[in-house]
């Protein structure tokens, strides 16, 4: 079935194990080789729960966060174009619990008691957080396209001033990291009216460390305002976020008007539209990455757990056999940021794999270290292993899944309407301009590009490359785009161009100019009128 499985061996490796697919490969993956580790050094108490078979199978999952009325259950009404159980959109803090809006037969609320019980849902873990979470926890199922292929997570408007000081009774921040280790896409939503970044909000955007390749940003409402106003806003956006989000990359930034009414400011409308695409485009190919998406996570859990693994055998390593164990264990506490270093250096781990020094003296206060484990190497070595090889081997299985059945894109809802018709991005313009018309569309301006062709001194009703070369070379375009453009419009590859194809080559000059892309072949509808046989007969 697959390359490296020997058919010798009854359609296994030499481990004895067989994966029909990258997800099985994956859970059996963490069942026998991290798990143990995980379980051996209480890794679940200090970081993060135990996986399931529903996070393994679970489809791509989106989350939503923002401060209140920036339009989170809008957006998902926008993606969605139909109201989903549970719906609640206003300027004040509608959205007071988590919503996980996923794809069912049947149109119904499933409260989050019920939720975290069910082992074909994601959430099983969510118990932790106690009554206080799973009352304001609720999944929203509907019959929709677009939850066929992915879910959507809405969260509670995050508070700001005052109210920002009122306990929820849960730990948001935690619940915000579960979220986002798991789901495949973090959007952070803001309003154009709404910059400033609350504690709350602060302290939810540090929740996602680690995650920083799923977060993307929605500036929300941006037709509220002008171009003038749109750029001072967006500066300051971006200063905002380099406060909260400390990576030397930009963040990428999506602006727009994510709701089906009309733009209240028209003149970035094409800004808008692009800027919509790129986000639809980002969301449709998750479906594709579900399966890298999870290996990275995995990969990521797996050397945090050996990293724990070392912290806590070598507190065990250095506590008294019987008297002075609290003194040791205060000396010790004192001392992580140090022990960091000594670990760092004595198993080659990078600084960035180890975790919060404050929050791990914080959680290891309650622990008695005389009663850790010590170092198994073969834990370790399982899962040294497991990382040097049997990854690549997914790594793999995944390129060969694709290639041979390729997972659907998103479709439906906002995504089906951006996709095909009249409506769709780019439609009309630049390359696009002039295809659902009878006429030869570079005639309307060819009466000005005769006048110029005519000065270049034609023989035989044609101009030499040279001589195109002088005129085109004034446009300022690189020569590379110039060289594009002379073999799109040298119809006949005659090294000459006639009066049709040279106003073909200023058209498309004038195209570029404007900001538009060229394409690889000349579509056929730009083709001059008296080189379309010859088109034909050169396709044949």
């Amino acid at each position: 079935m697959f390359s490296w499985v020997k058919q010798e061996q009854g359609g296994r490796n030499k481990d004895g194990e067989m994966y029909q697919t990258v997800t099985e490969g994956l859970q059996t993956l963490y069942t026998k080789k991290l798990l143990p580790l995980e379980e051996t050094y209480l890794f679940h108490d200090f970081h993060s729960p135990a996986l399931e078979a529903a996070d393994f199978q679970s489809k791509p999952m989106v989350l939503l966060v923002g401060q209140y009325s920036t339009g989170k259950t809008t957006f998902i009404r926008y993606l969605l174009e139909q109201d989903f159980p549970g719906m609640r959109i206003g300027p004040e803090p509608t959205t007071d619990g988590f919503i996980a809006v996923m794809y069912g037969e049947n149109e119904g609320i499933v409260p989050g008691n019920a939720l975290v019980v069910d082992p074909k849902k994601p959430f099983r873990k969510l118990n932790a957080f106690g009554n206080s979470f799973l009352n304001r926890f609720i999944c929203s199922q509907m019959p929709n396209q677009v939850l066929q292929s992915i879910s959507v997570i809405d969260t509670p408007g995050i508070l700001s001033g005052e109210k920002q000081r009122l306990s929820r009774g849960y730990d948001f921040a935690e619940v915000l990291r579960w979220f986002g280790e798991r789901v495949d896409r973090i959007i952070l939503l803001f309003d154009a009216h709404k910059l400033d970044i609350s504690d709350e909000f602060s302290e939810a955007i540090r929740a996602f460390k680690g995650q920083d390749d799923k977060i993307r940003v929605v500036l929300n409402k941006a037709d509220q305002v002008d171009t003038q106003q749109l750029m001072r806003v967006y500066g300051a956006l971006m200063w905002s976020l380099g406060k909260v989000i400390n990576t030397p990359e930009v963040v990428r930034v999506y602006l727009g008007s994510f709701w089906a009414k009309p733009l209240q400011n028209t003149e970035n409308r094409r800004l808008f539209e692009a800027e919509s695409q790129d986000l639809f485009r980002d969301i449709q190919s998750l479906p594709r990455n579900a399966a890298l998406r999870k290996l990275n996570d995995l990969i990521k859990r797996a050397r945090l757990a050996k990293v724990h693994a070392y912290i806590v055998s070598y507190l065990k390593k250095e506590m008294p056999s019987l008297f002075g164990r609290e003194k040791k264990k205060e000396e010790l506490l004192m001392r992580l940021p140090e022990i960091y270093t000594i670990l760092q250096r004595e198993h080659h781990i990078s600084p960035g794999d180890f975790p919060n020094v404050s929050k791990m003296q914080d959680m290891l206060q309650h622990y008695d270290f005389s009663k850790f484990p010590s170092l198994k190497m073969k834990l370790i070595e399982s899962v040294d292993k497991m990382l040097a090889t049997k990854i690549a081997v997914l790594m793999a299985m995944i390129r060969e899944e694709e290639s041979k059945l390729p997972p659907p894109m998103v479709s439906g809802g906002a995504f089906e309407g951006s996709q095909d018709g009249p409506f769709r991005h780019g439609y009309g313009e630049g390359i696009s301009a002039g295809a659902d018309i009878e006429d030869w569309i570079v005639s309307q301006d060819k009466h000005r590009y005769d006048e110029i062709f005519y000065t270049l001194m034609p023989v035989n009703g044609k101009i030499t490359g040279v001589n195109a070369k002088k005129e085109m070379s004034t446009s300022r375009l690189p020569n590379t785009v110039l060289g594009k453009i002379w073999k799109l419009a040298d119809c006949d590859c005659d090294g000459m161009l006639d009066e049709e194809e040279f106003a073909l080559a200023q058209y498309l000059i004038k195209i570029k100019l404007e900001g538009y892309e060229l394409p690889t072949e000349l579509p056929a509808h730009l083709v001059p009128p008296s080189h379309r046989k010859n088109q034909r007969r050169l396709r044949r």
